[in-house]
């Protein structure tokens, strides 16, 4: 499989080289200062690998790391050995001493640089690996119920004398439910996608999390009314950084998943202040999570084992969209289940943006 790698924004290419050259400095200047404790100046060629490895670290690709091997050594030989500003290879020892350091530059620079590409490539195939995985789980649950919803139209439209009215509304209803479980699989595969990369940048507002739960408690009732749904909040007004369209579907995910999985009566919805992270919590009276699932409960290829009549509602994807949602937020996600019974998730979310961009 062949990798291409794309061609780097100027402004990435610019910093790389301000980072080049500022270790450049900073090590000539370190060396002029000890140079005044320590006029012998053994210390100088090392400093300058120092500096050659720091820049094969904090830059991509070769260029950077191989130029500041070239100007180390120019300039251990011509600012920082005597006689100073001036070119001497004829001093014994120094042409080796030199050509040593220039190719340990080298080498250290071209293998930081090559771990690093490694380690790009291994992420990439691992995103291909989770999307072919993700495709292999979703190829199912979207049959299921396509065939469900043409199973139940063509019973009505080739039966409809026979049918009684209440028969005809349970296959509209069995349909319309089949509907609305297909549009919110297509709204996770679409966050997925949205999610798709580890650095996916998220639009930010501050919203009131009081607020984001009575939304997402409105829309749960409508659709379960038979499950009873008690919002916890503080007394204080929360304002969180978020988008608030994703952080509801992450909400109504994990609230869907305790109505669907947990066979619950009850949910508690619950949103608190913890230092500088704000916790969000859904708990349910159900049955919990089994144990097995519990170290894979994330995972977009984990399918529901709570229940074998329903398989074809894909715990994992849900979960795994929340997941990558709540991540993308700079926050985290836990799942466990409760003492009292039930099964409890949890995420934070940053009360305060983070400067350097969530990740």
């Amino acid at each position: 499989m062949l990798h291409h790698f794309p061609k780097r924004p100027r402004q990435a290419v610019l910093r790389d080289w301000l980072i080049t050259l500022g270790l450049l400095l900073l090590c000539c200047g370190l060396s002029s200062l000890l140079l005044m404790v320590d006029s012998s100046g053994g210390f100088i060629s090392m400093l300058f690998v120092l500096a050659v490895v720091l820049t094969a670290r904090l830059t991509e690709g070769y260029i950077f790391g191989v130029a500041a091997s070239f100007v180390g050594v120019i300039c251990v030989n011509y600012v920082f050995t005597y006689p100073y500003w001036e070119f001497n290879f004829t001093i014994s020892g120094y042409p080796l001493t030199f050509l040593t350091m220039f190719t340990v530059s080298l080498i250290v620079s071209a293998l930081t640089s090559q771990i690093k590409r490694q380690e790009q490539l291994r992420v990439e195939t691992d995103r291909e690996a989770m999307r072919a995985n993700l495709l292999r789980a979703v190829s199912h649950d979207l049959r299921t119920p396509l065939t469900s919803i043409v199973g139940s139209t063509s019973a009505i439209l080739e039966n409809e004398a026979r049918l009684e009215p209440d028969q005809k509304t349970a296959l509209l209803r069995n349909v319309r439910d089949e509907a609305q479980w297909l549009i919110r699989m297509v709204e996770n595969l679409l966050s997925i996608t949205r999610m798709g990369d580890d650095d996916a940048h998220i639009d930010k507002e501050l919203e009131a999390a009081e607020e984001v739960l009575a939304s997402v408690s409105g829309k749960f009732q409508q659709r379960f009314p038979g499950v009873r749904l008690e919002l916890a909040v503080p007394q204080e007004l929360l304002f969180i950084p978020m988008d608030a369209i994703l952080i509801e579907q992450v909400l109504m995910n994990l609230l869907e998943n305790a109505a669907y999985h947990g066979h619950c009566t009850l949910i508690r919805l619950s949103v608190n202040r913890q230092e500088d992270v704000a916790a969000f919590t859904v708990q349910d009276n159900g049955a919990g999570i089994p144990e097995d699932v519990l170290p894979d409960i994330f995972s977009p290829a984990l399918r529901s084992r709570t229940c074998a009549s329903d398989n074809r509602r894909n715990m994992g994807i849900g979960l795994s969209v929340c997941s990558s949602i709540v991540k993308a937020h700079g926050g985290a996600m836990s799942a466990a289940n409760a003492e009292a019974g039930g099964a409890v998730f949890c995420f934070t979310l940053p009360m305060e943006e983070n400067k350097e961009g969530d990740r």
